[in-house]
């Protein structure tokens, strides 16, 4: 069983927070830049919980995954910004 502290606690009030006011921003952004913005938030926040889930579980792989996220993360966020501009791929 996993044993949460308050710190633990008030980081994940605070990633839920977090979570709320990008899930806002990806629907009230007036512009696609708005919500490629959220969305790249969203995408951190995940990766942050990750790590967190990690460290409290003293699991390794949860750490690797997030590393794995993260770059797959960066790599769409290049691909929709460079759509968004109006390039080719």
């Amino acid at each position: 069983m996993i044993e949460f502290s308050n710190e633990i606690m008030i980081v994940i009030a605070v990633l839920l927070l977090c979570f709320l006011m990008a899930i806002i921003r990806i629907i009230k952004g007036p512009t696609a830049p708005d919500r490629v913005v959220g969305l790249d938030t969203i995408n951190t926040i995940v990766i942050s919980s990750m790590v967190l889930f990690g460290a409290v579980t003293n699991q390794v792989i949860f750490i690797d995954v997030a590393i794995v996220y993260a770059l797959l993360s960066f790599i769409s966020t290049l691909y929709i910004a460079k759509y968004l501009e109006g390039g080719e791929f």
